[in-house]
């Protein structure tokens, strides 16, 4: 570690107005940017931590939908989401105890990292993700690994779910990490069904086109048949082969179905 300020603003309007800073960075939970700091992947000379915003709190149901806070932690979520069971599961199996007590669902999705769950839950959702400026799309605002559609200085207030007719996530675990070796989102709607996938490509988070049009006709593990994955683009590292992460794919989307 090394040498930096930290400041704790109390509203969202301070927090912006800190982060004009160039040298300044937001601190969420701190679960993926302290391990960073600690490898001198990043080296800010501030931290403008959000834990202390109160706007960004808390879990709520309105209307057919979910909302975080984008300062909600994982156990809170677990604990609130009540309404949308499979995303409250899927944030009771993020990390363990002290992650999920310090971790926030605004660091996970302003983070992006390839192998994160809150992106799945999200893009299976349809959800809007909220900053202190507009309202994104879950399906803009995932760009590719560890991108996002924020800018500098933008942050994640919040994010809004609607509540689907069934959903379900699979997570195939990394042991040493609990980071999804592959995960799989799948929530029906009565529009179509959409089926997120983290863990397995590089390009981080996606939407898997062909099993959505396939349940989208007939909502049941068979439909998968004669359907495959890619392996080119998929992550091949020493836990897994490219076509390895391919097949966990159709396999875990298969058992979030039949679980739905």
């Amino acid at each position: 570690m090394y040498a930096f300020d930290i400041e704790r603003p109390t509203t969202i309007a301070e927090a912006v107005e800190a982060l004009k800073n160039d040298e300044a960075q937001a601190l969420g939970g701190g679960q993926t940017l302290i391990p960073t700091l600690k490898q001198r992947l990043a080296a800010p000379e501030v931290l403008v931590s959000l834990s202390g915003i109160a706007e960004m709190k808390g879990v709520s149901a309105s209307d057919g939908v979910v909302t975080v806070g984008g300062g909600a932690t994982h156990g809170e979520v677990a604990q609130g989401a009540s309404a949308y069971p499979a995303l409250a599961a899927l944030a009771g199996g993020i990390g363990d105890p002290a992650v999920r007590n310090r971790g926030t669902i605004g660091g996970s999705i302003a983070n992006n990292d390839p192998s994160a769950c809150y992106p799945a839950a999200a893009l299976g959702s349809g959800a809007t993700i909220k900053t202190n400026s507009r309202e994104i799309a879950a399906d803009d605002y995932f760009q590719g690994m560890f991108e996002t559609a924020l800018e500098e200085g933008e942050i994640v207030t919040g994010v809004s779910f609607p509540i689907p007719k069934a959903a379900n996530y699979q997570k195939f675990v990394q042991p040493a990490s609990r980071f999804a070796l592959v995960g799989v989102f799948v929530a029906k709607y009565a529009d179509g069904v959409r089926v997120a996938v983290t863990g397995a490509a590089e390009e981080g988070v996606f939407r898997w086109s062909e099993a959505e049009q396939a349940l989208s006709a007939d909502f049941s593990a068979k439909a998968l048949e004669g359907l495959s994955v890619p392996a080119d683009g998929m992550i091949a590292d020493m836990h897994g082969s490219a076509e390895y992460r391919a097949h966990l794919v159709k396999v875990l989307t298969g058992r979030a179905v039949t679980a739905c």
